[in-house]
């Protein structure tokens, strides 16, 4: 995630949005100028707030392994990753040394944890039963957002400043080779249904689908009525991808069979992480602004069911989809602690 200023633990500067967002009706069926965040409230309740040690600086990326009840929460601001058991909502352990730790991906089934470390451009393999360092390799500059191909088990990072996706072996941590984007990038994620990379290209504002095998750009597609396309998620069975433009608060939708924008909805100011619920057809919105969007998925298009603030800096949201409850770290909860909330869907 991308916060655009000199200093990367604080959120950039909010940015005037412009009236209108124009479409290109060659391109996009969609409206030329998104909706305003749905103004009803968050369809959440409070399910738990959970204290986590550290100071009150920048979270990022967070990420669960259902099965085992284990969510792993960058926090870049101290350079470490907090490890939660959000079954019995305790925080199992900190794992330390891991320079402005800012994407953090679990893997199940090889019981790894990847981290990247934007501090030293540099991905590190964590065990997920002891948190020993199996593994680091350099990455391109500034690496941020993880994706895991498991058909040839290897991890991609986003080399965000540099322009770039370094493709890592998931057991060895070598490099197996690097994809040059052209311009700065955002986000990455894995479509396993056509098998490919798809890759959020903020500076020419379109997504970029990757063939992994041989690791090359198969198709762009334009990304009209988006300033800077950060944020992505798959719905990989409805053949969907949701990416957020986080310079004029835009949520487009992007059809994967006909290679089209079919959707452009208003989110909160400085859209960053998406999560998505593949269970509940629900997609969740998180903002640098600390306002959370909410959206539900039925026959290829979203509907907005709320919109609000939750906290400030719950720009981070990450997804059970065993219970469909949220997590939401911030660097300030009740009693100026940082907190991990916990939202359960409103009936």
């Amino acid at each position: 995630m991308d916060t655009r200023t000199g200093d990367r633990h604080s959120p950039r500067p909010a940015r005037l949005l412009p009236a209108l967002v124009m479409a290109s009706t060659l391109i996009c069926a969609c409206s030329s100028e998104p909706s305003s965040p749905d103004s009803r409230p968050l369809p959440l309740h409070s399910v738990a707030e959970i204290v986590l040690p550290g100071n009150n600086s920048r979270f990022d990326y967070a990420s669960i392994d259902p099965e085992r009840g284990l969510l792993f929460i960058a926090h870049l601001g101290a350079s470490e990753v907090i490890e939660v058991d959000i079954h019995s909502r305790q925080v199992f352990r900190t794992i330390p040394n891991l320079s402005q730790a800012h994407g953090v991906l679990v893997v199940p089934e090889l019981r790894r944890v990847y981290v990247t470390a934007t501090g030293d451009n540099r991905l590190v393999i964590l065990d997920e039963d002891t948190a020993a360092v199996l593994g680091q390799t350099p990455t391109g500059d500034y690496p941020d957002g993880i994706a895991y191909d498991p058909k040839r088990g290897a991890v991609w990072t986003t080399n965000e400043s540099g322009g770039s996706e370094t493709v890592i072996d998931a057991a060895t941590a070598e490099v197996r080779g690097t994809v040059d984007l052209g311009a700065d990038v955002g986000n990455v994620a894995y479509d396993p249904v056509a098998d490919q990379m798809l890759v959020a290209v903020q500076g020419r504002d379109d997504l970029a689908a990757i063939d992994p095998e041989t690791l090359t750009v198969t198709r762009r597609i334009p990304l009209p009525g988006c300033r800077h396309d950060h944020g992505l998620t798959l719905d990989p069975q409805a053949r969907l991808a949701f990416v957020a433009c986080d310079d004029n608060a835009t949520l487009l939708t992007v059809d994967l069979t006909n290679w089209q924008v079919t959707g452009t909805l208003g989110v909160g100011t400085r859209p960053d992480v998406l999560a998505y619920d593949q269970g509940a057809h629900r997609l969740y919105v998180a903002a640098e602004s600390g306002t959370v969007s909410v959206f539900d998925q039925q026959g290829g298009h979203l509907t907005a069911i709320g919109s609000g603030h939750l906290a400030d800096g719950a720009h981070v949201v990450a997804v059970d989809e065993s219970t469909h409850h949220t997590y939401y770290p911030v660097p300030t909860g009740t009693g100026r602690h940082p907190a991990l909330l916990e939202r359960a869907p409103t009936p």
